[in-house]
């Protein structure tokens, strides 16, 4: 009796086996959730960061100009969807990120390190926020591809003097605005 019990369990120990490993645990996952809420404000030290380096480019701007503003003043996030929002604020801080990146490698390294630091973490955090678009199928359609469509052309046609300006000046609208708005949802009016 004591022999079939044990050839019962040999047998059924070979056929887990063959079966593959079983998992112990959840697997994990790579989507992450959207946090964005924390970002509603910035502390006084990375606003005092971003003022600093914000005053830097301007210094080292030379005469600029552009036919027409990379982020006209009209633009305000409220105008879109709650679900829009995060996608335009995204193409921004990509935007803004890619400029200021580039005048990073210049003199204005130690004083841009900070709040590109900021910057890239905000963004990183953002993405989780951004609905996966589609490769197929219907493009976004209103205010909101329009925004994205002129942030995408603006970087073909204006002259790196113009980016520069631009994404400096709008800075500060980009943390405390725009972003704050992303931030708090349903509740930005």
């Amino acid at each position: 009796m004591a022999a079939v019990r044990i050839l019962v369990l040999v047998i059924a120990g070979l056929g887990l086996a063959r079966a593959g490993p079983v998992p112990t645990s959840k697997p994990a996952t790579t989507q992450r959730s959207c946090d964005i809420g924390r970002f509603k404000s910035l502390s006084p030290s990375e606003l005092e960061a971003f003022k600093k380096a914000k005053d830097a480019l301007e210094n080292s701007l030379e005469n600029w100009t552009c036919p027409s503003p990379v982020f006209p003043t009209t633009w305000d996030l409220r105008q879109l969807q709650v679900w829009e929002r995060p996608v335009a604020l995204e193409a921004e801080l990509a935007l803004t990120l890619k400029i200021l990146a580039m005048v990073a490698d210049s003199s204005l390294a130690d004083i841009l390190d900070r709040p590109l630091l900021t910057l890239r973490h905000i963004h990183s955090e953002l993405q989780a926020c951004v609905p996966a678009r589609p490769t197929a199928g219907p493009r976004p359609r209103g205010r909101l591809h329009q925004w994205l469509h002129q942030l995408h052309e603006v970087q073909k046609k204006e002259s790196w003097g113009c980016l520069e300006a631009s994404v400096t000046f709008n800075l500060f609208r980009l943390l405390t605005r725009d972003l704050n708005c992303v931030a708090s949802g349903d509740l930005c009016l």
